[in-house]
């Protein structure tokens, strides 16, 4: 299972993916450990259950028609089974997002995103709500970057 992405329960969120219901998933085996993280227990690869495919696809149906998306905090390291759980989650009719800490994402997962947040935690800058944030938001047409979105997380 060392390729299989490991995660928490899922959980439904409201403002990570504007606009959308989005049934969240954090990922633990982050190697980035930005100084000032609030979900440092995520660094762990240790912690966690195995999310399988077919794991993912029972709980898409536990979901469906309330939820318009699936958000993924982390899992880039597992490109391919990520690639996978993003596929699924196409297949059922909803969009794709993905929160990394990184500032480029694999070339195996962007056609299979609608939106990915890019950056790593930067304290004195702040998160996405932040016009100095160091973060991006983006929404992502066939692969490519088409439009920042952080004006959808200002207040």
């Amino acid at each position: 299972m060392a390729d299989t992405i490991k995660t928490s329960a899922p959980y439904v969120v409201f403002q990570e993916c504007p606009g959308e219901v989005a049934l969240a998933f954090s990922c633990y085996g982050c190697s980035l450990a930005c100084p000032g993280c609030h979900r440092e227990n995520l660094w762990d690869e240790n912690n966690g259950t195995p999310l399988s495919d077919i794991e993912f696809k029972q709980q898409l149906k536990k979901y469906q028609g309330l939820i318009t998306a699936v958000v993924f905090f982390g899992g880039e390291w597992q490109v391919f089974d990520l690639q996978s759980k993003l596929k699924i989650a196409r297949q059922f009719h909803l969009k794709t997002c993905l929160y990394t800490g990184l500032q480029h994402i694999s070339r195996h997962l962007r056609p299979h995103l609608d939106f990915v947040k890019t950056g790593p935690w930067i304290a004195h800058r702040g998160g996405l709500e932040n016009p100095a944030s160091n973060q991006a938001y983006w929404r992502l047409e066939d692969g490519e970057i088409a439009e920042n979105l952080n004006h959808l997380f200002h207040q």
